[in-house]
């Protein structure tokens, strides 16, 4: 029987001499001999990783096989977004949205029942007289009414522009009431807006806004519409200084009255199909009112906005005027 070391002669056909750990002298491993002898080599246990070595990961998958985006979204998250995938509900790249001012309308019960009555006389009286004007009289005439009922406003606007510490405008409005009321025949032409003379409207109600009575509750009148407490009130300071509630002859102070309703509901034709398809008509009015009305007193803080819309920027004031209100008729005697 063999010794526990191999016999001479298998180191002499070319196998090496072996070490105690199973390698050569050479540095050469071989298959130690099985412990008990007959010559039958022991397999060597498997090789382990040494403790330092980083565990086996598993290989990815490819990520365009799990990821739905395109290929132009996946280009755009990683140029502008990094990681984070896109979220439809909330995208940091858009602008922040609009904020509509609330309105100021604690009446609106009240409001909205003279909102329904108004507009059954603007239904069945106003606007039909208003088409009828528009068909009847030809544009030359009508341009010409209108600019004769624009110039009387112009000594309201003189005072209340000189009121909100604006002489320069207050100067211009006089001016125009000049030009126009001699060379322009009473008004009906217009030459101060050749001579570059602005056309501004002031009020009292705005007056009191420039004044700090800044935000005031909306209210609608009985056939005069839109308003707020402050420029219902606002018309007891202008009435005073409207030349045609200054005319002591009824029978031609009322007709005159009446025509100017008529040219204002005139005006206010064109936005007649804008209210057609309104789902709550009363809001859409008081909103762009309200909107208008807040840009007439405080516009001055945004003249360099050119971002606001043409109607804002529109200065025309297509309102019942404090001269189209009814006056007491005088003593017959």
């Amino acid at each position: 029987m063999w010794s526990k070391s191999p016999p001479a002669r298998l180191l002499q056909r070319g196998a090496p001499e072996a070490g105690a750990a199973g390698v050569t002298t050479e540095g050469t491993a071989v298959p130690p001999f099985e412990e008990g002898g007959h010559g039958r080599f022991v397999s060597p246990p498997p090789a382990q990783a040494p403790p330092d070595a980083p565990a086996s990961t598993a290989i990815d998958p490819d990520p365009r096989t799990s990821d739905p985006r395109t290929q132009a979204e996946r280009d755009f998250d990683a140029l502008y977004r990094g990681d984070q995938p896109y979220d439809p509900v909330f995208d940091a790249t858009l602008p922040a949205p609009a904020v509509l001012p609330v309105s100021f309308d604690p009446w609106e019960g009240y409001n909205r029942q003279m909102h329904r009555f108004n507009n059954a006389i603007d239904r069945n009286i106003a606007r039909p007289l208003a088409r009828a004007y528009v068909r009847v009289v030809p544009r030359p005439v009508r341009l010409g009414v209108s600019n004769f009922f624009s110039n009387l406003g112009q000594p309201v606007s003189a005072v209340n522009a000189l009121l909100q510490g604006k002489p320069k405008q207050a100067a211009q409005s006089l001016g125009r009431f000049a030009l126009n009321t001699t060379l322009g025949i009473g008004g009906i032409f217009d030459p101060a807006s050749d001579a570059k003379l602005p056309n501004r409207s002031e009020d009292f109600g705005q007056t009191l806004g420039i004044w700090g009575w800044e935000r005031s509750r909306y209210v609608e009148l009985p056939l005069f519409g839109p308003r707020t407490l402050r420029d219902s009130l606002g018309i007891f300071g202008d009435a005073p200084l409207s030349p045609l509630r200054q005319v002591s002859d009824d029978a031609t102070r009322i007709p005159l009255q009446g025509l100017q309703l008529v040219e204002v509901r005139t005006q206010l034709l064109a936005t007649d199909s804008l209210r057609e398809g309104a789902t709550d008509d009363y809001a859409l009015v008081r909103d762009a009112w309200l909107q208008r009305r807040n840009y007439q007193i405080f516009g001055d803080r945004l003249e360099g906005d050119d971002d606001l819309p043409e109607y804002l920027r529109d200065d025309t004031n297509p309102l019942v005027p404090a001269g189209a209100m009814p006056v007491l008729p005088s003593d017959p005697n």
